[in-house]
């Protein structure tokens, strides 16, 4: 006879979903543009990204509280608050910001396997049939436990870091510089905020509280699990900083880092083989499936929610949820090919951060708009919490669209 479960073991099984969603946020592009910020001003650009952690989980926390109190995920929200027109305008945004994000990861496996002689011709379709095994598990907790084993790959990243050696005392100077009156550094900032709030993001938090089945009494444990993910994504971000920043920063400041080969082959000079090479290649594998598992569901998840379609990963493909799973599918197999036919996968990638700025006011718009309007009055913010959230929001909302507004100028 087996006695009942102790607390911290069942508390355990309430986290996850803000773990998930975290590791991906740092997926192949945000680990690009840590490199090219610690390249580029060194350990500058550390504050900022531990400036980065409350936004991050204020965002977040918002789409926990709207999924577990009304039972409805982002899309089907804004389509009983607002009105088909602005769910469509949702829709939208999160098919061109799920797709975007799917090139960049593709882009990024096809970079490692190159790095070991690969053709992209065999790593990018590799990748795909693993993440369309994923929807075959009839279980969205199991679809949460992959996720969260190939995301933690990207601590690897800790290992390249301690083998860079970075130098104390360079580094608390770095923390107290902020050199906001740089259009460059300001630039750059303002790829890492795009960087750090997906659209994506946001659609599948608030679905997967509901899919794992957390109770308004589980909130306070999912809230933890989102703080913790902030945290440590967080934390991998200024791995990449701190791991540039002491090698190629501090050698050739400036140097292009655009692509998985020119950072790992940056480093290797520094780290050696397995430093530069390996652990990199290792801690980007993990950052690209995670992202492109979370986008992909986000995706399916969100435009189900819109066109009304049966949609949750705990019941295995059939024809009452065909829609869903060939949306998931779908967008997979799209990303896949493109990134099979684009000789630049640079430019790609480059153009899906652009995109991702110019999305972003509509979608936490739309956050805030819910939260304020679609939640009981106990559940909504007040007071300074309410004034500091949306401050922060529309802080982010700047800042993201302050390339934008360079190149209009």
């Amino acid at each position: 006879m087996t006695g009942a479960r102790p607390a911290w073991v069942a508390a355990l099984g309430l986290w996850g979903t803000g773990l998930v969603v975290m590791l991906a946020d740092t997926d192949a592009g945000s680990v690009i543009t840590a490199a090219q910020s610690g390249a580029s001003w060194g350990y500058r650009m550390i504050l900022p990204q531990l400036i980065l952690i409350p936004v991050l989980y204020v965002v977040q926390e918002m789409t926990v509280r709207l999924g577990v109190v009304t039972g409805q995920g982002h899309g089907a929200l804004i389509r009983a608050r607002f009105g088909r027109p602005w769910a469509l305008l949702s829709a939208g945004t999160l098919f061109a910001s799920a797709i975007g994000a799917l090139l960049t990861e593709f882009a990024a496996v096809a970079g490692v396997g190159a790095l070991f002689g690969l053709p992209r011709w065999v790593t990018v379709p590799a990748a795909t049939a693993f993440l369309l095994a994923i929807m075959l598990t009839g279980s969205y907790r199991r679809a949460e436990r992959i996720g969260i084993a190939v995301g933690l790959a990207e601590l690897a990243f800790l290992g390249a870091t301690a083998l860079a050696r970075p130098r104390p005392a360079a580094v608390l100077r770095g923390l107290a510089t902020f050199p906001v009156g740089s259009g460059g550094y300001l630039m750059l900032l303002a790829a890492n905020v795009g960087a750090v709030i997906m659209p994506w993001m946001i659609f599948y938090q608030q679905r997967a509280v509901i899919d794992k089945g957390l109770a308004i009494t589980a909130i306070r444990h999912a809230r933890r699990d989102t703080a913790v993910g902030a945290v440590v994504t967080q934390v991998i971000m200024i791995a990449v900083v701190v791991a540039v920043a002491a090698t190629v920063g501090r050698r050739d400041p400036g140097a292009p880092l655009r692509t998985v080969g020119q950072i790992a082959g940056a480093l290797t000079p520094f780290l050696g083989r397995d430093g530069g090479t390996v652990l990199f290649a290792f801690g980007m594998l993990g950052a690209a499936l995670v992202a492109a598992i979370v986008s992909s569901l986000a995706g399916a998840w969100g435009l189900a929610e819109v066109f009304g379609w049966r949609h949750t990963l705990n019941e295995r493909p059939g024809r009452r949820n065909a829609p869903f799973y060939l949306a998931y599918a779908g967008a997979h197999v799209a990303g896949a090919g493109l990134v099979l036919a684009s000789a630049d996968l640079v430019g790609l990638s480059i153009g899906v951060e652009v995109m991702n700025a110019m999305l972003l006011p509509v979608v936490l718009g739309l956050l805030l708009a819910l939260e304020s309007a679609a939640l009981p009055p106990r559940w909504r913010m007040r007071g300074a919490r309410r004034y500091l959230t949306w401050g922060l929001c529309l802080a982010v909302m700047a800042f993201a669209l302050f390339p934008l507004a360079a190149l209009l100028r």
